[in-house]
């Protein structure tokens, strides 16, 4: 399901004002774009770095074809802009999205952080700030992704703490299947139960799912 609306305003508004527009445009061999409408859950793969930097991280191609093989699961990525394309993106109001679908990152079921070093922590509130996502946890709701840390610094998860919901410890490839079906489970009961809640309510609501992420997945640190 391409935004092609917003893809169109870029490569005729945005892209010609900024150096190596190809890096925001996607589009590489092999890449996977689902109908967002025929899967469950949307998962985006979040790199705290250029472009350049995301894509050379065995890592993330790694999570990105386990994601993807599975039908229910649309999995996308997104990379930190260069700061001359931040201050397009800002100066026009246009979200930072996926390079598959040009899907805002609010727009996402999960938001996964892969965490390589300390330095791109500015980074990970950029891409939140850019993406429309409250930078806080303690602001969000259900309607929010849920913004996942992992990697290396995962492993010191109190520095970025006010502004990741959960940090997931060890390897991705086991705990990143397992944490997103139980989050959407969490959504769908939500939902089901009246819908999402807003305002306290609505974080109250979001805090209580969490603690139920927390005591079910040894892994998962809230």
């Amino acid at each position: 399901m391409l935004n092609t609306k917003l893809k169109d305003y870029l490569t005729g508004h945005v892209l010609p004002s900024v150096q190596t527009p190809a890096q925001y445009l996607g589009g590489e061999l092999n890449i996977v774009r689902k109908d967002h409408r025929e899967v469950r859950g949307k998962l985006c793969l979040a790199f705290p770095d250029t472009y350049t930097i995301g894509m050379s991280h065995h890592g993330l191609q790694v999570l990105y074809s386990l994601m993807n093989a599975r039908d229910d699961w649309a999995c996308e990525r997104a990379f930190t802009p260069w700061l001359d394309m931040e201050q397009q993106l800002r100066s026009r109001s246009v979200p930072l999205y996926s390079l598959e679908t040009f899907t805002p990152l609010c727009d996402f079921d999960v938001l996964g952080f892969s965490l390589q070093y300390e330095i791109c922590y500015v980074n990970v509130l950029t891409m939140l700030d850019l993406g429309g996502i409250p930078l806080r946890a303690a602001e969000r709701t259900m309607a929010d992704p849920l913004v996942i840390g992992g990697g290396p610094c995962a492993q010191n998860p109190e520095p970025l703490a006010p502004f990741v919901d959960v940090f997931v410890t060890g390897d991705g490839e086991p705990s990143l299947p397992a944490i997103c079906d139980r989050w959407m489970a969490l959504k769908e009961s939500c939902r089901d139960a009246g819908g999402y809640a807003t305002g306290d309510a609505g974080r109250q609501q979001r805090a209580a799912m969490l603690a139920e992420l927390a005591k079910e997945l040894p892994y998962a640190y809230v």
